[in-house]
């Protein structure tokens, strides 16, 4: 009886599952017709990238995604040997090695796709016990990656923590080998904030997406995200610090320097924290007919902004689209499968930015990611864009009644008064994308790390999972319910509705699709128990044997 009952929630949940799948595909996807497409480029942003290739692989689209890093992705671009490409800096023009970065004549767009904080994850252990709220400025960051910080008892390192002392254990940095965006990131707001500490190691202004390793330092390089953070959690990994994407060390449970910022707290890069950084930020749209610069990232106002949620090293990243006519790779079936893909990722893929460790763009960067869209339909007249555009899409960020504002920043917790620049720090774990308290969690190895009175947020508990101003969620500032309802934009169409994907009975294969589904569902939910409650009269009595 037991394992019959447990086939049949088994059953239902899974029908389930599929009516809800079907009602999460981008419009139009079950009339398309597809070809697969391939991707190369940054692993920064690949953990959300690959979710949201198996979140479609169920309408039919095909999308193989490898990483390598952005300068793979660009130059794999440029000798069309990609469909697209992923990076988190522009095409340079000329690299740092003197050799060319261009698209080399292949017309493309620049489209945003996501946001994210690069983390310190570290390995620093105290006994046996693992270190969980390390805090550390960026002065002494860029130190500890310039060789001039070799030791995680030094001083500084003292000083950051608030007077609490690390064992006499050597630093080991480590940095990416291969061009890599996230270096890129990394050395731009090394050189943007302390120049005088990047210049002379590097040699000459600017950033680099190859981390210069001097010879005889105890830095190590690793190729991509994923091996970064492999070699910091290792069981040799005792002493190490790198750099990666949020994502990572959120997915392995493992924790992160919180960074300090302009406003004088200590912070991590959770979806909160970036959202507000990155209020900052200056989008370059002077132009829209220069692909080389439309949409791209001016941060230097993002590293100094004030406010005391801020993470300094906030950012986007960014696909790389093919849209000229006759590009040799794209036919119509890949270009819809492009538009298709991305107008989930831009949506629905947006509400799981948090969660895996990003954070999700505000309106403006989605509406200008749909207008790139259009230019795979200005390109070939066969894809189809209608019934998708912006006002469909449930994000995060979207404030429906103030389309200046961005939802997620606004909702976004103050820091605990233990995060203060001279107090704490904070005895809450770091690496589980929740904001941290002046409660303490057990997650510190000594009795100086707890919290340094009260102030703080109430610290929402999600699972490992942080929260959104989605309907029926808890804002981490009130503790309240929040969400629901429709906002407008002048014409009065909506901004953002729930969900953010819907079948619509005029649109070609839904109302098969749903009454498919719905006939399974009421299937398992009401014909199959009644099949088993008859096969119980005819079997009679409990215990009973024919």
């Amino acid at each position: 009886m037991n394992r019959l009952l447990s086939v049949l929630a088994r059953c239902a949940t899974a029908t389930a599952l599929a009516v809800a799948g079907v009602a999460s595909v981008p419009a139009a996807a079950q009339a398309a017709t597809y070809a697969q497409i391939e991707g190369t480029g940054s692993t920064w942003s690949e953990v959300i990238v690959q979710q949201w290739i198996a979140d479609v692989d169920a309408s039919g689209m095909k999308v193989v995604y490898t990483g390598g890093g952005s300068t793979k992705g660009r130059k794999d671009f440029a000798q069309d040997t990609n469909d697209f490409a992923i990076s988190e800096i522009p095409f340079q023009g000329t690299d740092e090695q003197g050799n060319a970065d261009t698209s080399n004549g292949r017309d493309f767009a620049y489209l945003p796709i996501v946001a994210g904080g690069t983390a310190f994850t570290y390995q620093l252990k105290v006994g046996d016990e693992l270190v969980r709220n390390l805090r550390l400025s960026g002065e002494t960051i860029t130190k500890i990656f310039t060789n001039q910080i070799t030791n995680w008892n030094d001083p500084a390192i003292t000083k950051d923590n608030n007077g609490r002392a690390f064992p006499n254990l050597p630093i080991t940095p480590v940095v990416r080998s291969d061009g890599s965006g996230t270096t890129a990131q990394l050395t731009t707001w090394m050189d943007k904030e302390y120049p005088s500490i990047w210049r002379p190691y590097f040699g000459r202004s600017g950033l680099t997406s190859y981390f210069p390793k001097k010879s005889g330092s105890r830095t190590v390089s690793q190729a991509g995200s994923d091996q970064v953070m492999n070699f910091i959690s290792s069981t040799y990994g005792n002493g190490t610090i790198g750099y990666v994407e949020y994502s990572y060390p959120v997915n392995k449970n493992y924790p992160v320097v919180k960074v300090l910022n302009k406003g004088g707290y200590y912070v991590e890069p959770t979806q909160y924290n970036v959202a507000v950084a990155l209020t900052k930020a200056r989008i370059n749209t002077s132009n829209p007919g220069d692909p080389s610069t439309y949409l791209t990232q001016i941060l230097d106002d993002v590293y100094r902004n004030p406010d005391p949620r801020a993470y300094p090293i906030s950012s986007y990243s960014y696909m790389v689209i093919p849209t000229a006519a006759d590009d040799p790779r794209m036919t119509t079936a890949k270009r819809q499968t492009l538009a298709d893909f991305m107008y989930y990722s831009l949506c629905a893929g947006q509400t799981k930015a948090g969660p895996y460790g990003y954070s999700p763009l505000p309106l403006n960067l989605v509406q200008a990611g749909f207008d790139q869209i259009a230019k795979l339909g200005r390109a070939d007249k066969g894809v189809d864009l209608t019934n998708r555009d912006v006002r469909s899409c449930n994000n995060p960020t979207f404030d429906g009644k103030n389309l200046s504002n961005n939802k997620l920043a606004q909702i976004a917790p103050q820091p605990a008064a233990c995060d203060k620049a001279g107090a704490g720090p904070c005895g809450t774990s770091t690496g589980t994308g929740d904001p941290s308290t002046d409660e303490d969690d057990g997650g510190t190895t000594d009795e100086g790390a707890g919290g340094a009175g009260g102030g703080g947020k109430t610290d929402v508990d999600t699972g490992g999972e942080v929260t959104t101003d989605a309907p029926g969620t808890v804002d981490p500032v009130t503790g309240e319910v929040v969400g629901g309802g429709t906002g407008t934009v002048s014409d009065g169409a909506a901004v953002y509705a729930d969900p953010s994907t819907v079948l619509v009975a005029d649109r070609a294969g839904d109302t098969r699709a749903f009454a498919w589904l719905s006939g399974l569902l009421l299937v398992t939910l009401v014909v199959l128990p009644g099949l088993y409650v008859s096969a119980l009269r005819r079997r009679g009595p409990a215990g009973a044997r024919p």
